[in-house]
């Protein structure tokens, strides 16, 4: 019987290679427990755990996955009826909680620095005939990275993540199964350090303990991880990493999170990436996004400018970018309030959208300017100039935000955008506003014909479907506080 990974089209020697030198690595080590590991469309890593024995298999042959998991919204609820006769017309191979098959990468492979014994391969779905599945949202971005090799160009990203470190008080309420619900309780937390003090070195040594933690546990992944800071809020930390390509950098936001959040939780501390915690005097955290793309043969900054274009001056996108870098600039002003959804992709995100709130409140750039939603940075002749996106929360899908940035990029290039001046008034109240909810959100990509066509209207609609529930729920619910400590306090 032909092996699932050749039906697929994905084992060639090359990886089979990797496989052997994988099962050699997992028998030297003693390994007891290997995890299987996927990406919902939510940013969170589900999946299987296998004991040793059964890799190889897993392999060749991949991992059954109910089909549903890729049908939950927030809540883990089911956005689809599935076993309703035309409950998933508009998605084909799915339906009546069937079996998808998820097919590990074993370059992938990491040690668990936190558990025991215990491996773990990043995975991809495909229906059981061998078709990939192109609602998952790894294979979105990598479908958004080949239109930009086509243009022969690739994406470079960093990441500055903030997000909040909490020590676990007691996990009665949680744990209590008379109190059990959907979505459950949250642990009871209290601050890892006061906040309103930023960059303090002794907020940071209050903290030290934890962000040793987040450290070793991202080094011992081989995360490309630069420094650790304690954030302007209470208990708000940042942890800010080198550049990479755009699909490693993605795979690694992924990791990171996850990994943390259980690394932590095991030292008693509970890690969220919500962007704002359900207290009061809190600070909203960010994913700022810094971007360039280069030529794929050189590896040349393409957003790199030698000299200010003629008769500009520091409020023009041309002092310091090339032209394709304005085209770029532009492209993402004009997708602005569709691709939003991707980037806050959550209801409790949009409280972070305030005037003097180091978040953008509106479609500005700014040169160097943190109030604005794009920060250009970099002077001509810098090779390391690029375009900084402050709209991003910390709990988005990473490839869906990443995907949005090449679509709306790449139609300002394609279209030779012009941008407007660079903004030194980022909270006008006169400016064109970004959405303020999940539901304008997604109201705005539906309105925004050339990120549908980019991204597919197929996966606009399962997507739109899937957060609207989430929207909607919340704004049923009665106890909105209550909503985000459950929803994404305790999860996210």
């Amino acid at each position: 019987m032909t092996a699932f990974a050749i039906s697929c089209g994905v084992h060639d020697a090359a990886r089979a290679q990797a496989v052997e030198r994988l099962l050699q690595r997992v028998q030297a080590s003693a390994l007891e427990l290997v995890r299987v590991g996927w990406c919902d469309l939510h940013g969170v890593v589900r999946g299987k755990t296998l004991v040793a024995s059964a890799l190889q298999r897993a392999l060749d042959d991949g991992v059954g996955m109910v089909s549903t998991l890729m049908l939950k919204d927030s809540s883990d609820r089911t956005a689809f009826s599935v076993f309703e006769p035309g409950g998933t017309a508009s998605l084909p191979g799915f339906g009546q909680a069937n079996n998808l098959v998820l097919l590990p990468d074993p370059d992938s492979f990491q040690l668990l620095p936190w558990a025991e014994s215990t491996g773990w391969l990043r995975a991809q779905p495909w229906f059981p005939d061998g078709r990939p599945v192109e609602l998952d949202t790894r294979r979105v971005l990598q479908h958004a990275l080949e239109r930009l090799h086509s243009a022969g160009m690739a994406m470079c990203c960093g990441l500055e993540v903030e997000f909040h470190i909490y020590k676990i008080e007691n996990t009665d309420a949680q744990m209590n199964p008379e109190l059990a619900a959907w979505p459950g309780e949250a642990p009871r937390v209290s601050m890892l350090h006061p906040g309103y003090n930023l960059l303090t070195e002794s907020w940071f040594d209050m903290a030290e303990p934890a962000m040793r933690i987040v450290q070793r546990t991202a080094q011992a992944l081989g995360l490309p991880l630069l420094s650790l800071e304690a954030e302007m809020g209470p208990s708000q930390v940042e942890a800010v990493f080198d550049v990479s390509d755009a699909l490693t950098a993605a795979d690694n936001m992924v990791l990171f999170r996850n990994a943390v959040k259980q690394a932590l939780r095991r030292a008693g501390y509970h890690a969220t990436f919500m962007c704002r915690p359900p207290f009061p005097n809190i600070m909203s955290s960010g994913w700022h996004l810094h971007q360039s793309l280069v030529d794929a043969s050189t590896g040349h900054n393409v957003f790199q400018r030698n000299t200010p274009a003629q008769g500009s001056t520091s409020l023009d996108a041309g002092y310091s970018l090339s032209d394709l870098g304005e085209h770029y600039l532009a492209g993402l002003l004009a997708h602005a309030p569709g691709m939003t959804v991707f980037c806050t992709s959550t209801a409790n995100g949009f409280g972070r959208f305030k005037p003097n709130a180091l978040a953008p409140q509106s479609v500005l750039w700014g040169r160097d300017n943190r109030g604005a939603m794009l920060r250009v940075i970099g002077e001509c002749g810098d090779r390391s100039t690029r375009i900084e996106n402050r709209l991003g929360e910390s709990g988005a899908n990473p490839y869906l935000y990443m995907a949005s940035q090449i679509h709306a990029g790449l139609d300002g290039i394609e279209r030779q955008l012009r941008a407007p001046q660079a903004t030194d008034d980022p909270y006008n109240p006169q400016a064109h506003k970004l959405p303020s909810s999940l539901g304008e959100a997604l109201e705005a990509l539906g309105q925004d014909a050339t990120l549908v066509n980019a991204f597919g209207a197929d996966f606009v609609a399962y997507y739109s479907q899937i957060k609207s529930a989430e929207a909607l729920r919340f704004e049923q619910a009665e106890d909105k506080t209550e909503f985000h400590r459950r929803e994404y306090f305790g999860r996210i």
